[in-house]
């Protein structure tokens, strides 16, 4: 059950694997999503949050949307993948696991939409994920929109401090299951605990401002509904990515295979926000040196990690240039790239 006024643009369950659930969105005055095949003239669009988020930062109000933004006038299908909440049971979901989540899900999207490539745009881990399947499945991504997602850990920024291996210990973190929502919450506070009142000082400065009220309520909604993380994905997560820095040295495997960033070749667009705490710019930015695409855009936006993506200016700033970037390269159905085709790969 979400909060009141978050997540209000119109969508469909077109499909659930395990807690989670793929969500294709209405475009306004559309009939029931359902009823519509997907048969547009360009690739459909698959958002993919982050893992220990609720997925409703995309969609967290009406005026600051980027869902809505994604489907409103655009001439694409738009999905998005709500990884849902996790229980006590998932404590030995892997890593690999989730990939093979990602995996599925957008063989759902390709199958439902009658689409041979799909654009991925992934939020924070949602696009380190997506960095990998792009890797694994350079064929099957006709663009992708990195959004503040994390490639090089050597740049982690404070985050990157607080679980470096001399004094922190993933499996010790785990060890009793799941890390906990509260473990998440306390996490993200302590990496910027002047936040806490900072944020109701300059409330206080806008509190009489209907729209700005609404805002911050949004917003604080969503920021107390965190989500526990699986402790076998955490594990791996934190120790190979984190702590060892293992994806952009081309070291990490998944699901058996070696990730090699190189072999992503489709358009890529990284957005870094210029007072990132989560990801630093340079950690982002880091997926340009070793992609071999041939478009590689950077847009740098105002904000933090959390008010980039939901800020005033993110409906002036942000949102119509991922679109237009999409719209440029999301690349039409009978204009797909043909480079890729040369690269190898086997299914996860």
């Amino acid at each position: 059950m979400l909060p009141a006024n978050v997540g209000t643009t119109m969508k469909d369950t077109v499909y659930q694997c395990g807690r989670g659930s793929l969500y294709r969105f209405h475009r306004p005055n559309e009939r029931a999503a359902s009823t519509q095949r997907a048969r547009d003239s360009h690739v459909p669009v698959l958002i993919v949050p982050s893992l220990i988020n609720r997925w409703y930062v995309m969609d967290l109000r009406k005026g600051g949307s980027f869902v809505a933004a994604l489907t409103d006038g655009t001439p694409w299908t738009t999905y998005l993948y709500d990884w849902g909440v996790p229980e006590d049971e998932d404590r030995y979901e892997s890593w690999d696991d989730v990939l093979g989540t990602l995996e599925r899900v957008v063989r759902q999207v390709l199958d439902q939409s009658g689409a041979s490539q799909v654009a991925l745009v992934g939020y924070c881990m949602g696009a380190t994920l997506s960095s990998i399947y792009t890797a694994l499945y350079p064929t099957k991504v006709a663009a992708f929109v990195n959004l503040l997602g994390p490639i090089d850990f050597a740049h982690a920024g404070r985050l990157g401090t607080m679980v470096d291996p001399r004094w922190f210990d993933p499996y010790a973190m785990t060890s009793a299951g799941n890390l906990s929502a509260a473990q998440m919450q306390a996490a993200f506070l302590a990496l910027a605990p002047t936040n806490a009142v900072t944020k109701w000082v300059h409330f206080a400065e806008k509190m009489f401002d209907p729209e700005a009220r609404e805002a911050f309520g949004a917003l604080e909604a969503w920021a107390n509904d965190n989500v526990p993380f699986p402790g076998g994905a955490y594990v791996t997560y934190i120790k190979e990515l984190y702590q060892e820095n293992r994806l952009i040295q081309g070291d990490h495997w998944a699901r058996g295979r070696r990730v090699d960033l190189s072999r992503i070749v489709c358009p890529l667009l990284t957005v870094v926000a210029q007072r990132d705490a989560i990801c630093p710019p340079r950690s982002a930015l880091a997926l340009h040196d070793v992609a071999r695409s041939l478009t590689k855009n950077v847009l740098s936006v105002p904000g933090g990690h959390v008010g980039a993506m939901v800020g005033s200016r993110a409906r002036n700033e942000l949102y119509p240039r991922v679109v237009s970037f999409l719209e440029t390269h999301g690349a039409k159905r009978e204009a797909l790239p043909t480079r890729v085709a040369l690269l190898p790969e086997s299914r996860l």
